[in-house]
Protein backbone atom coordinates (compact mmCIF):
# COMPACT_ATOMS: atom_id res chain seq x y z
CA UNK A 1 0.00 0.00 0.00
CA UNK A 2 0.86 3.29 -0.69
CA UNK A 3 -0.33 6.74 1.68
CA UNK A 4 1.67 9.73 0.71
CA UNK A 5 2.34 12.16 3.75
CA UNK A 6 -0.22 14.40 1.73
CA UNK A 7 -2.37 14.30 -1.07
CA UNK A 8 -4.04 17.36 -3.20
CA UNK A 9 -5.43 15.91 -6.05
CA UNK A 10 -8.55 14.65 -4.63
CA UNK A 11 -9.20 18.23 -3.78
CA UNK A 12 -8.12 19.60 -6.80
CA UNK A 13 -10.21 17.15 -8.87
CA UNK A 14 -13.28 17.93 -6.30
CA UNK A 15 -13.02 21.62 -7.27
CA UNK A 16 -11.62 21.50 -11.10
CA UNK A 17 -14.25 22.94 -13.18
CA UNK A 18 -14.63 25.98 -10.61
CA UNK A 19 -11.40 26.33 -10.46
CA UNK A 20 -10.83 26.72 -14.09
CA UNK A 21 -13.72 29.03 -14.83
CA UNK A 22 -12.00 31.24 -12.03
CA UNK A 23 -8.66 31.21 -13.57
CA UNK A 24 -10.10 31.84 -17.22
CA UNK A 25 -12.08 34.98 -15.76
CA UNK A 26 -8.94 36.47 -14.47
CA UNK A 27 -7.13 35.31 -17.31
CA UNK A 28 -10.00 37.23 -19.54
CA UNK A 29 -9.41 40.38 -17.30
CA UNK A 30 -6.13 40.21 -17.71
CA UNK A 31 -6.07 41.94 -14.28
CA UNK A 32 -3.23 39.72 -12.52
CA UNK A 33 -1.91 41.86 -9.43
CA UNK A 34 -4.37 43.00 -6.18
CA UNK A 35 -7.68 43.78 -7.66
CA UNK A 36 -11.32 43.27 -6.96
CA UNK A 37 -9.93 39.37 -6.60
CA UNK A 38 -7.79 40.26 -3.43
CA UNK A 39 -10.18 42.77 -2.27
CA UNK A 40 -13.15 40.15 -2.22
CA UNK A 41 -10.58 37.21 -0.90
CA UNK A 42 -9.71 40.05 2.15
CA UNK A 43 -13.14 40.52 3.33
CA UNK A 44 -13.98 36.57 3.39
CA UNK A 45 -10.92 36.08 5.34
CA UNK A 46 -11.04 38.77 7.79
CA UNK A 47 -14.50 37.55 8.33
CA UNK A 48 -13.06 33.88 8.93
CA UNK A 49 -10.65 34.78 11.16
CA UNK A 50 -12.96 37.44 12.93
CA UNK A 51 -10.42 40.34 12.44
CA UNK A 52 -11.51 43.48 11.38
CA UNK A 53 -8.44 44.05 8.52
CA UNK A 54 -6.82 41.82 6.85
CA UNK A 55 -4.20 42.31 4.03
CA UNK A 56 -3.06 39.97 1.22
CA UNK A 57 0.36 39.50 0.48
CA UNK A 58 2.82 37.47 -1.69
CA UNK A 59 3.85 34.53 1.08
CA UNK A 60 3.48 33.52 5.15
CA UNK A 61 7.82 34.49 4.97
CA UNK A 62 6.62 38.33 3.80
CA UNK A 63 3.54 38.50 5.94
CA UNK A 64 6.26 37.88 9.06
CA UNK A 65 8.83 40.18 7.75
CA UNK A 66 6.43 43.05 6.54
CA UNK A 67 4.38 43.09 10.49
CA UNK A 68 8.18 44.08 11.58
CA UNK A 69 8.71 46.52 9.15
CA UNK A 70 5.35 47.99 9.35
CA UNK A 71 6.48 48.13 13.25
CA UNK A 72 9.57 49.15 12.60
CA UNK A 73 11.66 47.16 14.03
CA UNK A 74 15.65 46.71 13.53
CA UNK A 75 19.16 47.16 14.87
CA UNK A 76 19.42 46.94 18.70
CA UNK A 77 15.98 45.47 18.91
CA UNK A 78 15.25 41.83 20.44
CA UNK A 79 12.42 39.90 19.53
CA UNK A 80 11.25 36.27 21.09
CA UNK A 81 10.01 33.15 19.58
CA UNK A 82 10.95 29.65 19.25
CA UNK A 83 13.50 27.99 17.91
CA UNK A 84 11.07 24.85 17.04
CA UNK A 85 9.38 25.94 14.30
CA UNK A 86 9.86 26.68 10.25
CA UNK A 87 13.19 28.78 9.46
CA UNK A 88 11.21 31.87 8.00
CA UNK A 89 9.68 32.86 11.76
CA UNK A 90 13.49 33.31 12.30
CA UNK A 91 14.70 34.17 9.15
CA UNK A 92 11.85 37.70 9.30
CA UNK A 93 13.42 38.59 12.19
CA UNK A 94 17.05 38.46 11.23
CA UNK A 95 16.06 40.05 7.66
CA UNK A 96 15.27 43.62 9.21
CA UNK A 97 18.32 43.46 11.13
CA UNK A 98 16.96 42.81 15.13
CA UNK A 99 18.78 39.91 17.10
CA UNK A 100 16.13 36.74 17.66
CA UNK A 101 15.89 35.77 21.48
CA UNK A 102 15.11 32.32 21.68
CA UNK A 103 12.55 30.78 24.25
CA UNK A 104 11.52 27.01 24.80
CA UNK A 105 8.60 25.69 24.31
CA UNK A 106 6.20 23.39 26.50
CA UNK A 107 6.81 19.78 25.46
CA UNK A 108 2.97 18.58 25.18
CA UNK A 109 1.96 21.47 22.86
CA UNK A 110 5.50 22.11 21.06
CA UNK A 111 4.44 26.01 21.23
CA UNK A 112 6.25 28.80 23.40
CA UNK A 113 6.13 28.36 27.07
CA UNK A 114 4.98 31.97 28.43
CA UNK A 115 7.56 31.54 31.09
CA UNK A 116 10.73 30.99 29.22
CA UNK A 117 9.50 34.02 27.78
CA UNK A 118 9.21 35.92 30.69
CA UNK A 119 12.83 34.89 31.41
CA UNK A 120 14.23 36.29 28.11
CA UNK A 121 12.46 40.04 28.58
CA UNK A 122 15.35 42.35 28.59
CA UNK A 123 15.16 46.25 27.96
CA UNK A 124 15.92 45.74 24.14
CA UNK A 125 12.84 43.34 23.51
CA UNK A 126 10.16 44.80 21.43
CA UNK A 127 8.15 41.71 20.39
CA UNK A 128 6.96 38.42 20.59
CA UNK A 129 6.37 36.08 18.11
CA UNK A 130 4.44 32.98 19.07
CA UNK A 131 3.76 29.92 16.60
CA UNK A 132 0.75 28.21 16.31
CA UNK A 133 2.34 24.75 15.53
CA UNK A 134 0.94 22.12 13.80
CA UNK A 135 -2.44 23.71 13.65
CA UNK A 136 -2.58 24.36 17.72
CA UNK A 137 -2.96 27.46 19.10
CA UNK A 138 -0.56 28.76 21.51
CA UNK A 139 -1.06 30.31 25.18
CA UNK A 140 -2.07 33.21 24.38
CA UNK A 141 -3.66 34.82 27.81
CA UNK A 142 -0.07 35.04 29.55
CA UNK A 143 1.79 36.11 26.38
CA UNK A 144 -0.47 39.36 25.51
CA UNK A 145 -0.54 39.66 29.72
CA UNK A 146 3.27 39.72 29.07
CA UNK A 147 3.36 42.29 26.29
CA UNK A 148 0.90 44.27 27.93
CA UNK A 149 2.86 44.84 30.65
CA UNK A 150 6.08 45.29 28.97
CA UNK A 151 4.81 47.07 25.82
CA UNK A 152 5.36 44.65 23.20
CA UNK A 153 3.79 43.68 20.23
CA UNK A 154 2.57 40.48 19.38
CA UNK A 155 3.05 38.90 16.20
CA UNK A 156 1.01 35.65 15.91
CA UNK A 157 2.47 33.15 13.41
CA UNK A 158 -0.71 31.55 12.33
CA UNK A 159 0.65 29.54 8.85
CA UNK A 160 -0.26 26.59 10.03
CA UNK A 161 -3.39 26.91 11.99
CA UNK A 162 -5.96 28.90 10.12
CA UNK A 163 -9.17 28.42 11.80
CA UNK A 164 -7.67 27.13 14.54
CA UNK A 165 -8.84 28.65 18.27
CA UNK A 166 -7.88 29.87 21.84
CA UNK A 167 -10.77 29.85 24.62
CA UNK A 168 -12.89 30.13 21.31
CA UNK A 169 -11.08 33.00 19.32
CA UNK A 170 -9.77 32.43 16.09
CA UNK A 171 -5.48 32.69 15.75
CA UNK A 172 -4.25 35.92 14.38
CA UNK A 173 -7.83 37.87 15.82
CA UNK A 174 -5.68 37.98 19.36
CA UNK A 175 -2.01 39.63 18.90
CA UNK A 176 -1.50 42.74 16.92
CA UNK A 177 -0.63 41.14 13.78
CA UNK A 178 -1.33 37.63 12.64
CA UNK A 179 0.35 36.16 9.94
CA UNK A 180 -0.74 33.44 7.41
CA UNK A 181 0.37 31.16 5.11
CA UNK A 182 -1.17 29.87 2.20
CA UNK A 183 1.82 27.32 0.67
CA UNK A 184 0.35 24.54 -1.18
CA UNK A 185 0.43 22.09 1.80
CA UNK A 186 -1.71 24.18 3.80
CA UNK A 187 -5.11 23.56 5.03
CA UNK A 188 -6.25 26.05 3.01
CA UNK A 189 -3.75 26.26 -0.02
CA UNK A 190 -3.23 28.27 -2.75
CA UNK A 191 -1.18 27.11 -5.86
CA UNK A 192 2.12 28.34 -5.13
CA UNK A 193 2.61 31.18 -2.76
CA UNK A 194 0.57 33.39 -1.27
CA UNK A 195 -0.09 35.01 2.46
CA UNK A 196 -2.24 37.16 4.47
CA UNK A 197 -1.95 39.62 7.52
CA UNK A 198 -4.90 40.13 9.96
CA UNK A 199 -5.11 43.29 12.30
CA UNK A 200 -7.13 44.60 15.33
CA UNK A 201 -5.98 48.20 14.10
CA UNK A 202 -7.36 50.48 10.94
CA UNK A 203 -3.85 52.48 10.79
CA UNK A 204 -1.76 48.85 10.99
CA UNK A 205 -4.15 47.29 8.08
CA UNK A 206 -3.07 51.04 5.91
CA UNK A 207 0.39 50.56 6.84
CA UNK A 208 0.15 46.87 5.91
CA UNK A 209 -1.03 47.93 2.19
CA UNK A 210 1.50 50.72 2.14
CA UNK A 211 4.54 48.41 2.96
CA UNK A 212 3.08 45.40 0.05
CA UNK A 213 3.36 48.04 -2.20
CA UNK A 214 6.80 49.51 -2.35
CA UNK A 215 5.32 52.19 0.29
CA UNK A 216 3.84 53.58 -2.51
CA UNK A 217 0.34 55.95 -2.34
CA UNK A 218 -0.38 57.59 -4.77
CA UNK A 219 1.27 55.97 -7.47
CA UNK A 220 5.03 56.39 -7.86
CA UNK A 221 5.11 58.68 -4.44
CA UNK A 222 6.59 56.64 -1.80
CA UNK A 223 5.80 57.35 1.82
CA UNK A 224 7.85 54.13 2.90
CA UNK A 225 10.22 51.74 2.03
CA UNK A 226 7.92 48.83 1.63
CA UNK A 227 8.80 45.67 -0.57
CA UNK A 228 7.15 43.57 -3.46
CA UNK A 229 4.34 41.73 -1.26
CA UNK A 230 1.57 41.59 -3.30
CA UNK A 231 -0.84 38.83 -3.72
CA UNK A 232 -1.81 37.84 -7.20
CA UNK A 233 -5.36 37.89 -8.36
CA UNK A 234 -5.00 34.13 -9.34
CA UNK A 235 -4.13 32.72 -5.96
CA UNK A 236 -6.81 35.05 -4.60
CA UNK A 237 -9.53 33.74 -6.73
CA UNK A 238 -8.81 29.92 -6.23
CA UNK A 239 -8.59 30.78 -2.65
CA UNK A 240 -12.07 32.59 -2.44
CA UNK A 241 -13.05 28.84 -3.91
CA UNK A 242 -11.55 26.78 -1.35
CA UNK A 243 -12.00 28.41 2.04
CA UNK A 244 -16.18 27.68 1.49
CA UNK A 245 -14.81 24.09 2.01
CA UNK A 246 -12.11 24.63 4.78
CA UNK A 247 -14.21 23.81 8.02
CA UNK A 248 -15.42 20.33 5.98
CA UNK A 249 -11.43 19.47 5.82
CA UNK A 250 -10.48 20.70 9.29
CA UNK A 251 -13.27 19.14 10.00
CA UNK A 252 -12.03 15.30 8.14
CA UNK A 253 -8.54 16.05 10.07
CA UNK A 254 -9.86 16.19 13.37
CA UNK A 255 -11.71 12.83 12.83
CA UNK A 256 -8.52 11.43 11.19
CA UNK A 257 -6.64 12.92 14.38
CA UNK A 258 -9.43 11.02 16.52
CA UNK A 259 -9.07 7.48 14.32
CA UNK A 260 -5.27 7.53 14.90
CA UNK A 261 -5.58 7.70 18.70
CA UNK A 262 -7.89 4.38 18.68
CA UNK A 263 -5.70 2.52 16.36
CA UNK A 264 -2.83 3.52 18.53
CA UNK A 265 -4.52 2.60 21.95
CA UNK A 266 -5.51 -0.84 20.01
CA UNK A 267 -2.42 -1.53 18.74
CA UNK A 268 -0.95 -1.20 22.71
CA UNK A 269 1.59 1.62 21.44
CA UNK A 270 1.03 3.51 24.64
CA UNK A 271 3.34 6.70 26.02
CA UNK A 272 6.31 4.71 26.78
CA UNK A 273 6.73 3.93 23.04
CA UNK A 274 5.22 6.92 21.30
CA UNK A 275 3.33 9.99 22.54
CA UNK A 276 -0.01 11.05 20.51
CA UNK A 277 -0.38 14.89 19.92
CA UNK A 278 -1.01 16.55 22.90
CA UNK A 279 -4.09 18.98 23.18
CA UNK A 280 -4.17 21.77 25.59
CA UNK A 281 -7.91 22.44 27.15
CA UNK A 282 -7.20 26.01 25.93
CA UNK A 283 -6.88 25.29 22.16
CA UNK A 284 -10.84 24.77 21.37
CA UNK A 285 -10.08 24.23 17.71
CA UNK A 286 -7.08 22.13 17.04
CA UNK A 287 -7.05 21.99 12.91
CA UNK A 288 -4.44 19.72 12.77
CA UNK A 289 -2.19 20.63 9.96
CA UNK A 290 0.33 18.14 11.19
CA UNK A 291 -0.38 15.11 13.20
CA UNK A 292 3.31 14.84 14.80
CA UNK A 293 4.13 11.75 17.36
CA UNK A 294 7.10 11.04 19.19
CA UNK A 295 9.13 7.97 19.05
CA UNK A 296 10.51 7.54 22.25
CA UNK A 297 13.64 5.56 23.43
CA UNK A 298 15.69 6.46 20.34
CA UNK A 299 14.03 4.85 17.88
CA UNK A 300 12.59 7.70 16.13
CA UNK A 301 14.49 6.77 12.84
CA UNK A 302 14.03 3.75 12.34
CA UNK A 303 9.74 4.02 12.65
CA UNK A 304 10.59 6.52 9.66
CA UNK A 305 12.77 4.63 7.61
CA UNK A 306 10.34 1.40 8.52
CA UNK A 307 7.13 3.84 7.58
CA UNK A 308 9.53 4.66 4.09
CA UNK A 309 10.38 0.85 3.13
CA UNK A 310 6.37 0.46 3.63
CA UNK A 311 5.72 3.17 1.43
CA UNK A 312 4.06 5.34 4.06
CA UNK A 313 5.09 9.16 3.49
CA UNK A 314 6.42 10.99 6.87
CA UNK A 315 8.65 13.86 7.48
CA UNK A 316 10.55 15.01 10.56
CA UNK A 317 9.30 18.93 11.26
CA UNK A 318 12.09 20.04 12.72
CA UNK A 319 15.13 17.96 12.62
CA UNK A 320 17.08 20.73 14.07
CA UNK A 321 16.11 23.83 16.13
CA UNK A 322 16.94 26.97 14.88
CA UNK A 323 19.13 27.56 17.58
CA UNK A 324 21.76 25.14 16.33
CA UNK A 325 21.19 26.32 12.93
CA UNK A 326 24.87 27.10 11.34
CA UNK A 327 23.19 31.05 10.20
CA UNK A 328 22.16 31.87 13.86
CA UNK A 329 25.74 30.60 15.00
CA UNK A 330 26.75 33.75 16.01
CA UNK A 331 23.68 34.30 18.70
CA UNK A 332 26.06 32.25 20.90
CA UNK A 333 23.65 29.48 21.77
CA UNK A 334 24.32 25.81 22.61
CA UNK A 335 23.48 22.36 22.59
CA UNK A 336 21.37 21.96 26.48
CA UNK A 337 20.41 25.77 25.95
CA UNK A 338 16.20 24.42 24.94
CA UNK A 339 15.91 21.09 26.28
CA UNK A 340 12.47 20.73 25.30
CA UNK A 341 13.10 21.97 21.96
CA UNK A 342 15.89 19.48 21.49
CA UNK A 343 14.20 16.69 22.71
CA UNK A 344 11.09 16.94 20.32
CA UNK A 345 13.74 17.45 17.50
CA UNK A 346 15.43 13.81 18.55
CA UNK A 347 11.63 12.11 18.74
CA UNK A 348 9.34 13.83 16.35
CA UNK A 349 7.74 12.67 13.12
CA UNK A 350 4.61 13.56 11.20
CA UNK A 351 2.04 11.06 9.77
CA UNK A 352 -0.45 11.17 6.94
CA UNK A 353 -3.66 12.99 8.05
CA UNK A 354 -4.82 14.61 5.05
CA UNK A 355 -8.97 14.79 4.91
CA UNK A 356 -9.07 12.62 1.73
CA UNK A 357 -6.92 9.72 3.69
CA UNK A 358 -8.95 6.11 4.54
CA UNK A 359 -9.16 4.16 7.51
CA UNK A 360 -7.58 1.54 5.62
CA UNK A 361 -4.12 3.65 4.81
CA UNK A 362 -4.27 4.45 8.74
CA UNK A 363 -4.55 1.48 9.97
CA UNK A 364 -1.73 0.36 7.96
CA UNK A 365 0.53 3.21 8.99
CA UNK A 366 -0.06 2.20 12.63
CA UNK A 367 0.59 -1.07 11.77
CA UNK A 368 3.70 -0.55 10.33
CA UNK A 369 4.76 1.58 13.39
CA UNK A 370 3.53 -0.65 16.38
CA UNK A 371 6.08 -3.24 13.65
CA UNK A 372 9.13 -1.43 14.02
CA UNK A 373 8.65 -1.17 17.35
CA UNK A 374 7.75 -5.05 18.13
Amino acid sequence: MQVPLLDLKPQYHQLKAEIMAEIDAVCDSQMFILGSKVEKLEQELAAYCRSPFACGVSSGSDALLMSLMVEDLGPGDEVITTPFTFFATVGAISRVGAKPVFADIDPVTFNLDPDSVERKITARTRAIIPVHLFGQAADMEPIMALATKNHLTVIEDACQAIGAEYKGKRVGSIGDYGCFSFFPSKNLGCFGDGGLVTTNAAKRSEMLKFFRNHGMNPRYFHKYVGGNFRLDALQAAILSIKLKHLDDWSAARQHNADDYRALFAAAGLHADRVVLPGVAPYATRHIYNQFSIRVKNGKRDAVRDALRTAGVGCDIYYPVPLHRQECFSDLGYHEGDFPASEQAAREILALPIYPESTREQREYVVQTIAAALH
